[in-house]
């Protein structure tokens, strides 16, 4: 284990990145895909607004979290989340840096993934499963709310990806194919952190530094600062930037998968969470194609100054990226 903070930097202070930001209902396709193209090449980071999700209905889903997590921690553990990531994971539950990381995370979850009857055949499958749900006469009105905020997120998550598809030189619809997002995983974890304070330098962190495995994240969160990415992995030190919350808007990031498709021409960034002492709530969206689908470099993205990497993606890996980002089994490794 390397010591603590020894690839961050030497103070938890940063300075604001600035992020391009996309509206959905920008009329000049053209401006969107120049904006969102110069953002991938450029931190794998930007801000989507104009989504269609109205400010009463997230305040309302932040409220849903809220409610949740103030539950006491032996109801909370009767949720506790199932080797298929669903329902709760307690306080240091992860530890998403653990060359960097003392002790785990200092946040608590709640995963919510497409809701599968019991007895589908699908539910063979990894992560593929009902979810686990609070009681109505513990949360009534909890299970229908962030139903529909899945529902919504996973809508907005096809029209950004529509717009990433065309900044690749592809049909809007490439990534709406059957083995992806016809029949994605896409998993909604609402997130609350302790108002515990950060050190990296002693290797304690709200959230440790990781890439998100998928395609895209759509992040949401209250007003609290606290998100740093680093633009480039490969540093030493890393230079960390704070990303500043967008109220009405969502902040979005390429995933590993993403950077495999395009060759590493789209590249997925580092970021962590690191909190001053006060409270945050948050609440990612990760988008994944179904476990079965093959993952390779898309024809646009090769040539021979960049010719397609040796090393493709199957059903494995995508099941072993899933469970390094969440932190829950172990499946081998298959290349092809």
């Amino acid at each position: 284990m390397a010591a603590p903070g020894s690839a961050a930097d030497t103070s938890a202070k940063a300075n604001v990145t600035a992020l391009n930001c996309i509206s959905l209902s920008e009329p000049n396709i053209q401006k969107s895909i120049s904006l969102l193209k110069q953002a991938c090449l450029d931190s794998g980071f930007f801000y989507v607004i104009d989504h269609g999700i109205s400010q009463e209905f997230m305040d309302e889903v932040f409220f849903q979290s809220r409610k949740f997590f103030d539950l006491p921690l032996h109801k909370k553990m009767e949720l506790f989340r199932n080797d298929k990531l669903r329902g709760y994971t307690p306080i240091a539950d992860q530890t998403l840096d653990p060359k960097n990381q003392v002790q785990g995370d200092f946040k608590e979850g709640y995963f919510i993934g497409v809701e599968v009857h019991e007895d589908d055949p699908d539910t063979k499958k990894p992560f593929y499963a009902p979810n686990q749900w609070p009681s109505e006469d513990i949360l009534p009105g909890w299970r229908r709310v962030l139903e529909q905020y899945h529902k919504e997120a996973l809508r907005v998550s096809r029209a950004i990806l529509k717009i990433i598809a065309l900044t690749l030189d592809l049909d809007a619809d490439y990534f709406d194919k059957p083995e992806m997002l016809g029949e994605p995983l896409a998993t909604l974890k609402l997130l609350h952190y302790e108002g515990k304070i950060s050190d990296p330098q002693r290797g304690i962190y709200a959230c440790g530094a990781h890439s998100d495995f998928g395609f895209i994240a759509l992040l949401a969160t209250d007003d609290v600062t606290g998100l740093q990415i680093c633009k480039d992995k490969d540093a030493q030190p890393r230079i960390w930037e704070d990303v500043a919350p967008l109220k009405g808007g969502f902040i979005v990031n390429i995933g590993d998968l993403l950077e495999r498709l395009t060759n590493d021409v789209f590249r997925s960034t580092l970021h962590r969470v690191v909190l001053d002492g006060r409270e945050r709530y948050s609440i990612p969206f990760f988008v994944a194609p179904k476990p079965e689908c093959v993952v390779e470099c898309l024809p646009s993205c090769a040539s021979e100054m960049n010719p397609p990497k040796k090393v493709s993606f199957c059903r494995n890996q995508l099941l072993l990226g899933i469970n390094r980002l969440f932190s829950v089994v172990k499946i081998n490794l298959i290349l092809i």
